[in-house]
């Protein structure tokens, strides 16, 4: 499924097999999840992608060819891409550790062709072993919403209180992590939002309600995941003094002016940008362990446009996964 022009509904195409050239390997997709982040490709809100691309980054499949120089993971495996697909490896925040943060890297589904397909071209480097996954429907959610949510959780610290801001794929899958840690989640939805409310207190927030209430106790940290800025005053007004709140998307539409209060004490505004293997590595060791499990409405791939439109009037609870 193709975009061709930005504003366009994805095109059907049939190609011949893409082959995997040195360092990268071809991947049978089982499942591609369904990210916001490809609402934000589609619509052009992202600089620097490239036309026609195939979206989609949060891939499971097995391995189905080698490209020269690769031997593993062996044919067969089953692996997961995400939306990191490359980094340069010598640029100062590749060598410093931060290669979420490369000068040139590439994107899955964005720069580099995605897995909204039934095979996919992968650098081997960033295809992680997913040794005794069962169901590749539920583990696509967690290589970017997962991933993406571990990432903004270690940003914002070791806070007892943790209000997630937009209760979609990202946090539905961050709040299974809180509660297995024994932190407290407070989940804030769209106003009338019942069913993610429900969803939210089913897997075990404490409280949950419209993203303009006042939470019944000041948080430690606040986790952004709707890409609205008016939503960042509106989580400084519920920190308590010294508390973080973390931007996890990748696009969000302008912060509105706010007092100065807001963020005085201490208060910080941060933001997470794409992973790092280290990242995939803790999360995916990690989600086992806490028996997170991904809520999941399954499409067949030729329905790519239904299920993003469905994500955009926020039609399902949890992830939409398309399945080849």
């Amino acid at each position: 499924m193709v975009l061709r022009r930005t504003g366009a509904t994805l095109a059907w195409e049939e190609r011949p097999l893409p082959r995997p050239g040195p360092g990268e390997v071809l991947v049978s997709v089982e499942a591609c999840a369904v990210c916001r982040t490809d609402l934000h490709v589609v619509d052009g809100e992202l600089p620097g992608g490239r036309l026609p691309v195939i979206p989609g980054h949060e891939i499971v499949g097995r391995i189905a060819a080698h490209g020269p120089g690769v031997t593993a993971p062996g044919i067969g495996a089953r692996v997961g891409i995400p939306w990191l697909g490359h980094t340069c490896g010598h640029c100062a925040y590749c060598a410093g550790g931060h290669e979420n943060l490369c000068d040139a890297p590439q994107f899955t589904g964005f720069t580099r062709d995605g897995g909204f397909a039934t095979h996919v071209v992968a650098d081997a480097a960033y295809a992680f072993a997913l040794d005794g996954v069962d169901d590749p429907v539920a583990a696509a959610p967690l290589l970017c919403a997962g991933l993406i949510g571990w990432r903004a959780l270690k940003m914002a610290g070791d806070g007892q209180r943790i209000g997630l801001y937009g209760f979609g794929a990202a946090a539905h899958l961050l709040a299974q992590v809180l509660r297995w840690q024994g932190r407290e989640v407070f989940a804030f939805t769209r106003p009338g939002d019942g069913a993610a409310q429900a969803l939210a207190l089913r897997l075990g927030a404490v409280w949950a309600g419209a993203s303009g209430e006042p939470p019944p106790a000041a948080l430690d940290a606040a986790i952004l995941f709707a890409p609205v800025g008016a939503l960042v005053p509106l989580a400084l007004g519920a920190l308590r003094k010294g508390g973080r709140v973390i931007c996890g998307g990748i696009h969000m539409s302008d912060i509105p002016a706010f007092p100065y209060r807001l963020l005085w004490e201490e208060r910080q505004i941060l933001s997470v940008a794409n992973l790092t293997r280290a990242d995939a590595a803790e999360f995916l060791a990690l989600a086992p362990r806490a028996g997170v499990r991904a809520e999941t409405t399954a499409y067949p791939l030729a329905r790519a446009n239904a299920a993003l439109d469905d994500l955009r009037h926020g039609r399902f609870q949890g992830a939409a996964v398309l399945v080849p």
